[in-house]
């Protein structure tokens, strides 16, 4: 199908679709202007990475859907229609797409040639990161402890993410500048978290370890959303494929525990010590390769967890919204806000960035045309009860600083804590003004889009000016 026809066949099936919705709420909505760029956005991507009109017509219906009930209809209605045409003829399998009757999940890779291609990359890739944790013992650098280390702590990001990046690249089939560009970026990571002289086991090097992996799935997100990295769908699709990645991270990692744990079981029962091929080779090999391949199965069978995350998120918005009010009342009862340890600021830290991601999953799953409902006040409710609890956190960094001065991990508490309040706040705010029907739900996944440069630029400046400005300590 040459250009032209492509784009003539995509423009009759939105103006199909957008007709079919306009039958089922106001023609002037305004929400349907932005579900309309969505689902363009969702076309053309899919389309960068090798799918047909048809194909990746139907595959950014079914992702739309995910958060418009009219759209989701369509979408079924039209899975039949799209089997029945040509281009879902035999040859379909070595492009890739779908047997007939095989529904719009069949649309990842899975079969055919160009499936059995990319799953050959996979296993190559993940094997390849498996190997590189154990490269630098070439060097005499080993993983067991001591000084070495640090060394493992500042690098984590750089055994698996490139790789990552690199099969996102060449599946997104992006331009030659862009991959230099994320090239680049690896390979400054790379400079600045081994050529700083850190004091071993210091507070910088920690940051470093802690903050450099946040910018590189940043730069693993550019490679994700390739040439739409400026849209804010392309954001937000980032956003869930983090999520959904995460939850087969932790699958796999419950998965590897009890494989790891029965095989030194079985093996001491019969004399054979095998601790020692758990902890060198086992869990470091395998946590590496488990991220290509996490990354992979969410990018190739996306309808396997594309509605747990969102699920979680509703179920867990109450849980955390209680939890975090115990605490924010506990600790006015108590006083111990007001001398909190630099461990409980990193807890708070991670708490709040967890409260974040509830809120971007709770986001992106809701129809943004819908009514507010209980899910949203207590969506709300979480967002203050964060906000309330940040707060706090503030005025106790600010309260050691006053006291003892700065010091690498004051500031860089202080800076972080400033970011997500920022970022809490203005949510809340537009939550509000939803709520009390002065506003489109739609300002708030475009402002948590929009915000997520912030803290890759955060990130950047702990990894780079934190060092040298606090002497490496």
């Amino acid at each position: 199908m040459s250009i032209e026809a492509g784009e003539n066949t995509l423009h009759s099936r939105i103006a199909e679709w957008r007709a079919y919705l306009e039958r089922r709420r106001t023609a002037r909505d305004p929400g349907l202007d932005e579900l309309e760029g969505r689902l363009r956005d969702e076309t053309a991507g899919l389309r960068d990475a090798g799918l047909d009109v048809g194909e990746a017509f139907l595959v950014a219906l079914r992702r739309v859907g995910s958060i418009d009930a009219a759209t989701r209809e369509f979408g079924r209605a039209q899975a039949g229609r799209l089997w029945e045409q040509p281009e879902a003829g035999p040859d379909a399998d070595d492009a890739g797409g779908p047997l007939p009757g095989q529904g719009v999940a069949a649309i990842a890779p899975g079969g055919g040639t160009a499936a059995r291609t990319e799953l050959a990359a996979v296993l190559g890739l993940a094997v390849a990161a498996a190997l590189l944790v154990k490269a630098p013992e070439l060097f005499g650098v080993r993983l067991e402890g001591g000084d070495d280390m640090g060394f493992y702590a500042r690098n984590a990001g750089l055994f698996a993410l490139p790789l990552l990046a690199g099969y996102f690249a060449w599946k997104r089939g992006l331009e030659t500048a862009r991959v230099l560009g994320i090239a680049l970026a690896f390979a400054g990571a790379a400079v600045f978290a081994n050529a700083y002289p850190f004091e071993p086991g210091g507070s910088t090097e920690m940051l470093t370890a802690l903050h450099l992996p946040i910018l590189l799935w940043l730069v693993v997100g550019a490679a994700y959303a390739g040439e739409r990295w400026r849209s804010s769908g392309a954001r937000m699709e980032f956003v869930r494929f983090s999520g959904e990645v995460f939850i087969y991270y932790v699958l796999f990692a419950l998965g590897g525990g009890v494989f790891t744990v029965l095989t030194a079981l079985m093996f001491s029962a019969i004399g054979v010590g095998v601790d020692s091929l758990a902890t060198e080779w086992l869990l470091p090999c395998g946590a590496m390769g488990a991220v290509i391949v996490a990354a992979w199965l969410v990018e190739s069978r996306r309808g396997l967890v594309a509605d747990m995350a969102p699920m979680l998120a509703r179920v867990f918005t109450p849980l955390f919204a209680l939890m975090l009010l115990a605490l924010l009342g506990a600790m006015v009862a108590t006083g111990g806000w007001a001398d909190l340890e630099r461990e409980m600021l990193i807890g708070f830290d991670l708490l709040l960035a967890l409260v974040l991601g509830l809120l971007l999953y709770t986001v992106s799953a809701r129809d943004p045309q819908a009514p507010p409902s209980v899910s949203d006040w207590l969506a709300l409710l979480l967002v203050a009860a964060a906000l309330a609890v940040d707060m706090l956190a503030l005025g106790a960094i600010a309260g050691r600083i006053t006291e003892f001065g700065f010091t690498p991990n004051r500031t860089a508490a202080l800076g972080e804590n400033l970011v997500l309040l920022c970022n809490l706040a203005w949510s809340a705010w537009l939550y509000a003004r939803f709520l009390g029907g002065r506003g489109a739900f739609a300002s708030l996944p475009r402002w948590q889009t929009a915000y997520l440069p912030v803290y890759g630029i955060w990130a950047g400046v702990v990894v780079v000016v934190f060092p040298p400005l606090f002497g490496y300590a």
